[in-house]
């Protein structure tokens, strides 16, 4: 049964920004269990967080990181990175999909943590309008295009909204719910689908709720798979 919406953010706070002011990779575990509820022409989608990956602009030391969109600096398509922690970075992928970031660290070093996937609480009905092809409600959120689908945020037009003060944009208003300890228990490894060094074990900063339904399936990005 999908919890009524009063239920929905239960025992969580709202997040602000020095929750968020930390390294991507320090950041990223406690967001497993929060909940980012989107507020979209009216229409109210909720989901609980089970996986999610730590992008480095500048990386954690002399190094950026090279998975990371913000490892040449900062450009046009970037620009929301290098802001603010709580604002939501919103890109495209493969011309389709709107995946959503929840922008971290000090402000003008270019962290983000990718939300790659997590379970519909709230608005499953929008849900589902949104992503007809989903043939379950696990479906709904499962990987990072779909979780953008799912709670009707969209690039361009809602890049940059505010999940702190929830603040409206282009019809929309988002906000981050924490919990005070993360969910239990967690894994870590590689992230999905990222290309060379970035892919590997070298870069564990994918993370997740061990054994939830909702986290994605796993594949070696070009070039990362061990020999």
């Amino acid at each position: 049964m999908v919890p009524r919406a009063a239920s929905v953010t239960g025992g969580l706070r709202p997040a602000t920004r020095t929750d968020l002011a930390g390294l991507p990779v320090d950041v990223a575990p406690r967001l497993l269990g929060a909940v980012l509820r989107v507020t979209a022409h009216g229409v109210d989608v909720a989901v609980r967080l089970t996986e999610v990956e730590a992008y480095h602009g500048r990386g954690t030391g002399e190094v950026p990181d090279p998975g990371s969109h913000a490892r040449m600096g900062r450009t046009a398509r970037n620009a929301t990175m290098w802001g603010e922690p709580g604002h939501l970075y919103v890109y495209l992928s493969h011309g389709i999909h709107s995946c959503v970031n929840v922008v971290c660290g000090p402000e003008g070093v270019a962290g983000g943590i990718l939300l790659r996937g997590g379970e519909v609480l709230e608005g499953a009905d929008a849900a589902f309008a949104r992503r007809p092809a989903a043939r379950s409600p696990r479906e709904l959120a499962r990987g990072p295009g779909r979780l953008g689908d799912a709670v009707g945020l969209r690039h361009p037009i809602h890049d940059g909204i505010d999940a702190v003060t929830g603040a409206e944009r282009a019809g929309a208003v988002a906000r981050l719910w924490l919990r005070d300890e993360p969910a239990a228990p967690i894994a870590s490894g590689p992230r999905v689908g990222v290309a060379g060094e970035a892919g590997t074990a070298a870069y564990p900063w994918r993370f997740w709720i061990e054994g939830d339904p909702t986290v994605s399936a796993f594949r070696w990005g070009r070039g990362a798979a061990p020999a």
